[in-house]
C-alpha cells in the first residue's frame, strides 16, 4: 500500500512537470449574474477569494446560485457586472477556453464509443500535442486514478466511480490551473460516494491544483473542502473552514443548514434568568441581551442536549428512535410556550429511550446559540 501511494506521488509530480506552477488565485469581484427575463440576480455581488491551491466548496440549497456562481467562472455564464480574476487577470472577455480551467461535470459527459485512454486524452488530442506525449500523460493521469488496468476499456463496462474517475482524468490530463468541479457525485450510490469524495479530496491536495467544487450536500462540502462558501438566494451567507461554519455560524439559515442533523432552533421569550426553553432558562450574556427586545431564537445542537430521568430539565415525549450502531438520534416533543416543539438529540447506544416514554432533557454548558429573530443574524458574545 506505501509503495502503491509513493507511485502515485510521483505520477502526480511528473505530470506536473518540472517547472514552477503558475499561481491561480480565483477572485470573485462583486460579480453579478441576472438571466434573461429576470430581475432579481441569480448570484448577487459575490466576492470571494480562493486562495492557490485551496480545495474551495460552494454549497446551498437549489436555487441559491452555487452552480451559476461555477458557471460564470468557466465562462458559461454572462456577467452582468463585477469581474473574476484567475490569478491576478480578469478573465471576464475571455473564452472558456482561454481560462485555463478544466470542468467535471455531473453526468460524466464521456465519449461512449471510446476507450478510457481515448476519453482521457481526447482534449490533449484535438490540441496536437504530441502522441508520444499524449500516451505519457494519460497514463500518468490513470495511474493517480487507479484506471491503468483499464485504459483499453470503454465507458459502458465501467463502474458509476470508474467513469467519475475517467472524467476526472481528462480534466488532469490537460494540467489546467483551475479545476471546476460541479456536483461530480450526484449521480452514484451512497456508499460509492463516500469512498469517491475521499478519493478527489486526495487527489486535489496531491495535485494541489485550485479546486472549486459545487454540491448540494453540506456533508459532502465540509468534510472535503479546505474552506465552505454557503449561499443562499444568489447571496454569499459565509465563507470559513467547516470548524468555523459549525462551530460560529453567522446567522440562522447557516446554522440551520450545516450540520447533521440539523440545529435545533427555538423562537423564545427572553427572562431575567436567560432565553426560556421551556422551565428551562438558558444563560445569556450582556452582548446577547443588548441585541434583542423579548424574543430571541435560540440554537443547539443535536449533541448539545443530555438526556435526565423525566423529572429534570425539559420535559420531552420521545417519538422516534434511530439506532446507528455507535449512536443514536432521539427524535423527541417538547412543550415551548403552550405548543409542541420537535427536537433532536445524540445519545449513545446504551441510552436509548423507548418510544413514547418520557424523558427530561439539560443542555451542556456553552452549546447554545443566539439569533435576532428577526434578522436571523448571530448575537454576539
Amino acid at each position: 500500500m506505501m509503495k502503491r501511494a509513493a507511485s502515485r506521488r510521483h505520477d502526480a509530480a511528473a505530470l506536473a512537470g518540472t517547472g514552477v506552477a503558475e499561481m491561480a488565485e480565483v477572485e470573485y469581484r462583486q460579480a453579478t449574474c441576472i438571466y434573461v427575463g429576470t430581475e432579481k440576480p441569480a448570484v448577487d455581488a459575490l466576492t470571494l477569494d480562493i486562495r492557490d491551491g485551496e480545495f474551495m466548496a460552494l454549497v446551498g440549497p437549489s436555487g441559491s446560485g452555487k452552480s451559476t456562481a461555477l458557471r460564470m467562472l468557466a465562462g458559461l455564464e454572462f456577467i452582468e457586472s463585477g469581474s473574476i480574476l484567475i490569478g491576478g487577470d480578469d478573465v471576464v472577455d475571455l473564452a472558456p477556453k482561454d481560462r485555463d480551467i478544466a470542468m467535471v461535470f455531473q453526468n460524466y459527459a464521456l465519449y461512449p464509443q471510446m476507450t478510457v485512454a481515448e476519453n482521457i486524452g481526447f482534449s490533449l488530442k484535438i490540441h496536437r500535442v504530441p502522441k508520444p506525449e499524449v500516451k505519457e500523460r494519460v497514463l500518468a493521469a490513470a495511474k493517480i486514478l487507479d484506471l491503468d488496468k483499464y485504459l483499453d476499456r470503454k465507458p459502458g463496462s465501467l463502474s458509476g466511480g470508474q467513469r467519475q474517475r475517467v472524467a476526472m482524468g481528462r480534466a488532469i490530463v490537460r494540467e489546467p490551473r483551475v479545476f471546476l468541479m460541479d456536483e461530480p457525485l450526484s449521480n452514484l450510490d451512497a456508499q460509492l460516494r463516500v469512498a469517491t469524495r475521499t478519493e478527489i479530496a486526495s487527489l486535489q491536495r496531491r495535485l494541489g491544483v485550485t479546486t472549486v467544487y459545487v454540491t448540494h450536500d453540506q456533508v459532502e462540502a465540509i468534510t472535503m473542502a479546505d474552506r465552505v462558501a454557503v449561499m443562499r438566494d444568489g447571496i454569499l451567507q459565509q465563507c470559513d473552514t467547516p470548524r468555523g461554519l459549525f462551530e460560529r455560524p453567522v446567522n440562522r439559515f447557516v446554522a440551520g443548514f450545516i450540520g447533521s442533523p440539523a440545529m435545533n432552533l427555538f423562537d423564545v421569550n427572553v427572562a431575567d434568568a436567560g432565553a426560556m426553553l421551556g422551565p428551562v432558562a438558558i444563560p445569556m450574556d450582556s452582548g446577547q441581551r443588548s441585541g434583542v427586545d423579548q424574543r430571541v431564537t435560540v440554537g443547539i445542537r443535536p449533541e448539545g442536549f443530555l438526556l435526565t430521568p423525566p423529572e429534570t430539565g425539559i420535559p420531552a415525549v420521545v417519538d422516534v428512535v434511530e439506532e446507528l450502531g455507535s449512536e443514536a438520534y432521539v427524535h423527541a416533543v417538547i412543550d415551548i410556550d403552550g405548543s409542541n416543539k420537535s427536537v433532536i438529540v445524540r445519545t449513545a447506544p446504551e441510552l436509548v429511550p423507548r418510544r413514547g416514554e418520557r424523558v427530561g432533557l439539560e443542555t451542556r454548558p456553552g452549546s447554545a446559540h443566539f439569533f435576532h429573530c428577526d434578522t436571523g443574524l448571530r448575537l454576539p458574545g
